[in-house]
Parts: C-alpha cells; structure tokens; sequence
C-alpha cells in the first residue's frame, strides 16, 4: 500500500511540475500576444470573459491571466469591471485541463507513449534559441504532465480495494460539505486547482471514491483558490485588493450555487445518458466542473457592474489619487509599467492644465493648493518610479518611451512652478493683448485636457500652432510694450512685468505642446513636430 501511496504522491508532483514548466514556458511564448488580447479586446465584461476563457486555454494558469489583468487594471489600461469579466472567463479556461486529462490521459493512456517529449523537449532547451528554448520547456512539461497522469492513476488503481468510498465522508448533505471542506484544502496545499481536479479524475478512475463524493471535492477546490487570492492581497494595493476579494466572494458564492445543482446535475446526466456515470464516471466529473463554471459565469456577467461597483465602495482609493497606478509590484512587468507611468504623467497633466484654466478664467481665484501639492508629490513620485523602471527597460522603442517620460516630467515641472505664481497670472488681464494670449494658451490647455490618450497627430498639431501663435505674439507684445516705454505712455516697471507675463504665457505654451507631443501616439512622432525640440 505504501508504494501505491508514493507513487501516487510521485505522479502528483509530477503533474504539478510539468504544469509548472508548461505554464512558464507557454506565457513566455504568448506574452506579447496574450497582452495585446487583454489591452484591445477587453470592451466589455461579457468580450473580456471570453478573453479569459481563451488566455487560460493557452497558458492552461488561470493564476497568469488573472495577474496580468490585475495589472493591466494598475497601469490603466483596462477599466476594474472589464478585469473582471476576464477573471471569470478565467474560470471557464481552467476546465480545459480537466477534459485534457480525461480525454487523453485516462482514455488515450499516453503517460509511456509521451516519454520522448521529455528528451526532445530537452534537446530544444539546449539550442541556445530563446524561442526554441521555451518551445521546448514547452514539450518537455507537456510530456511530464501525462508521465505524472500515468503514476498518479497506477498508484490510484493499486489503491483499489484498500481505500474505498466508504472511508470517506457519505453521500449526504453534511457528507457533502466535509467533501467541499477536504477539496479546498487539498487546493490550498497544492496551490493548484488543476492538480486537484486530476487527482479526483484519478480517484474516481481508480474507484477510491465515487463520483459524487469527487464532483463535492471539485467544488471544494474551486473555492479553495480563493484563499491563495485573499492572501495574496496582503500588503497589495487598492486593485490587487479589489481583485482578491472579488475572487473570494465571486468563487464562494458560486460555489453554494454548485453545490445545490450537484443532484439536479446527477439526475438530468442519468436520464439523458444512462449508465454513463459507470462507464464514464471522468467524463461525467468533468462535464460538471465545466457545466456549473460556464453557468456561474453567464448568471454573473449581467451583475458585472454592480458587482465592481459594490467592491469600489468597500475599497476605496486612498492616498494621493494621481499616483494610484504607480504599483510597484508592475515593475518585474516592463511593458505594463511603463503602460502606467504614461497614464499617470497624463492624469498629472490634465488635472495641472485644469488648475491652470481655472487660475486664468476665474479671475483673482486663489491656487487649489491642496490640489497643486498633489500634482508637486505625485511630479516627484513619477520620477522616483521612473528610476527604478530604468534598468528593466529593454529595446529601442521601451527606451525611447522612457527618454520620452522623462521629457514629460520635465515640461509638468515647469508648468506647475508657473502656475504657483498667482500674480504673474492675474497680470493676464492687464490689457487686451496679454487678455488675447491668455485665452489662446487656455485653448491649447483646453484642447490636450478634451483629448484621449494618447493624443492624435491632428490633435498635437493644433497645439503646435497655437504654440508658434503665441511665440509671434509674445514678440510683438514685447516691441509694443518696449515703445510705450519710451514714449512715456507706460511706466519702466509696468512694461518689465506684462513682457514678463507675456513670455510666461508663451512658456506654458510651449510645454503643452511638448507634453502632447511627448504623450502622444508614436505616428505622430514625424520630422515636422521634432523642428522645436525640449
């Protein structure tokens, strides 16, 4: 019995391992696309599950697509409802791996067959190609998982007859529950609901226990993930927190949902397919697992909103709302960091512009000063994130968009010490050349505060030409001013601050525009708006 035991044991490790490897090497391969998916077919919870359910088929770890939309929802690129709609896609993926191990595993026993995947994976992995490298990483866990599939059900079958379904917990409500309890545990310890499920495939395979003690042990691990969900939001930000306790309530609350339709479940599969649950018990487990996990998710998706809604409510945003998406844990993740760093350099400058615009049409207001020490810590924040960002920025175009931030932070700086001066600003309606000015810098502010981010080259290009409009005005202005002086019509001193204002006028000017250009989406970067470089 005790080899029957370690061999078991030895099948389970087995699996795990090469899910592990598989995983790891399948994200490596997919990454770029699987972010793309995630970036730009998320519209909506219902498209975002369906991208779920696709990704975790590819990667087989619902754990990779559901941090990955964690930190798509950090960096700004996806709203906290549509992460969710892919978080319950998520689900429906995982059962994937269930039918893969009943259909080809159990059916099909390719453990012995699969064995040259090993060596040929391998023999891949000692190429020195990187992509050839995780192709075979690849191969190599696909043919560990079915190596340990084989054990697993070997050290199972030389169980039969020693271990039976009556030393487990009885087919009864409360038997149920002690089943539901001992599958979350077993998830909890194998930190992985997939080998779970294998593992009940292979009991009931191997008549250790029946099919209804099993299908209450896969509902048990569906729930059991959420304990590695609510502790991995310990020390997390607010979204790695929303997210967590989303998972939390969404799988228990589902899961009470699938312990009641276990029996309607039984009945209809007997009535519709007699005798299958004795000549197909694996399949008839598995049809469940995806049966109850597809119908919680389309019972859900209408309430996807509220839901979010509701989870927004109970953790709410704190600290310094400009540098919310600066989370540190997205910078072993280059891409979505630096995805991260741009929506916050464009939150700071929309939120900069909107005080500036305020300062000049509401005259004789005082600076938000509040707000203005918002926009100064969360300058400093962005920097400091920037810093550390640096030595994991790799390629010419993650590079570029570095340089690009910083040319940004540089341009936010100067705007925000000018807005801080209040009487330079109040001087703008001295006169009608200066009030003219005022109002056309304020249409270039207004015109990058409507804009979507990023900006298109029409939109940067209008505020180049109130850029250079403002230049022209600013010289004339100064001409003008300077003759007044001189023929006494202005005094020496009047003249020296409204020049001042003037070319602080056409200062601002100017770093808006190459805050949109810098922000803005790479086709606009062309020959003719690099003529003013800062």
């Amino acid at each position: 019995m005790s080899f029957s035991v370690f061999k078991a044991l030895g099948g389970l490790g087995l699996f795990l391992f090469g899910m592990t490897i598989m995983t790891g090497a399948l994200r490596s391969l997919a990454d770029e696309k699987m972010r793309n998916l995630l970036a730009h077919a998320v519209s909506s919870p219902s498209k975002g599950a369906v991208t779920g359910a696709l990704s975790t088929a590819v990667l087989q770890s619902s754990s990779a697509t559901t941090v990955a939309a964690v930190g798509f929802v950090g960096a700004g690129l996806l709203t906290f409802s549509e992460s969710l709609g892919v978080i319950f896609g998520a689900n429906i993926g995982t059962t994937i791996t269930g039918w893969l191990v009943a259909l080809v595993g159990f059916k099909l026993n390719l453990g012995q067959a699969l064995l040259p995947l090993i060596l040929i994976g391998v023999l891949l992995r000692m190429t020195g190609r990187p992509r050839l490298e995780q192709a075979g990483m690849t191969v190599a866990g696909f043919g560990l998982i079915f190596v340990g599939i084989d054990l697993l059900q070997g050290g199972l079958t030389g169980l039969e007859g020693r271990v039976t379904p009556d030393q487990f917990p009885p087919d009864t409500v409360l038997g149920r529950l002690l089943l539901v309890v001992i599958g979350a545990i077993v998830t909890f310890i194998t930190q992985s609901s997939s080998a779970g499920v294998a593992t009940a495939l292979a009991a009931v395979h191997a008549g250790t226990i029946s099919l209804n003690q099993a299908a209450a042990m896969v509902i048990g691990m569906d729930v059991g993930t959420t304990a590695t969900a609510a502790l991995a939001t310990i020390g997390g930000n607010v979204q790695a927190r929303r997210t967590g306790f989303a998972h939390v309530i969404y799988n228990t609350l589902t899961g009470v949902g699938a312990f009641l339709l276990l029996t309607p479940y039984m009945l209809i599969v007997e009535t519709v397919l007699p005798g299958a649950q004795e000549s197909d018990p694996e399949l008839v487990l598995v049809g469940f697992h995806t049966f109850v996990t597809t119908l919680r998710v389309i019972a859900v998706l209408p309430f996807t909103q509220r839901f979010a809604d509701l989870l927004v409510r109970l953790f709410p945003e704190r600290g310094n709302p400009l540098t919310r998406q600066l989370d540190r844990s997205l910078l072993s993740d280059p891409v979505v960091a630096v995805a991260a760093v741009g929506n916050t350099l464009w939150e700071i400058a929309t939120t900069l512009l909107g005080e500036l615009q305020h300062q000049l049409q509401g005259a004789g207001s005082r600076v938000n000063i509040r707000l203005m020490d918002d926009v100064t810590e969360a300058i400093e924040q962005s920097k400091l994130y920037l810093q550390q960002l640096a030595v994991r920025c790799e390629g010419s175009e993650q590079i570029q968009t570095y340089v690009a931030y910083l040319h940004v932070l540089d341009h936010l700086r100067r705007i925000e010490v000018r807005v801080r001066e209040e009487r330079r600003l109040r001087r703008c309606r001295d006169d009608e050349q200066l009030a003219a000015m005022s109002d056309r810098m304020s249409t270039a502010a207004s015109a990058l505060v409507a804009a979507s981010y990023p900006m298109s080259a029409d939109e940067v290009e209008q505020i180049h030409s109130i850029n250079r409009d403002l230049k022209t005005a600013m010289r004339t202005y100064r001409v003008s001013s300077l003759e007044q002086t001189t023929e006494a019509m202005l005094p020496t001193t009047e003249a020296l601050n409204r020049m001042d204002t003037a070319r602080s006028l056409r200062r601002i000017g100017y770093h808006i525009w190459r805050i949109a250009f810098h922000l803005a989406s790479p086709e606009t970067s062309s020959a003719s708006l690099r003529s003013e470089d800062g």
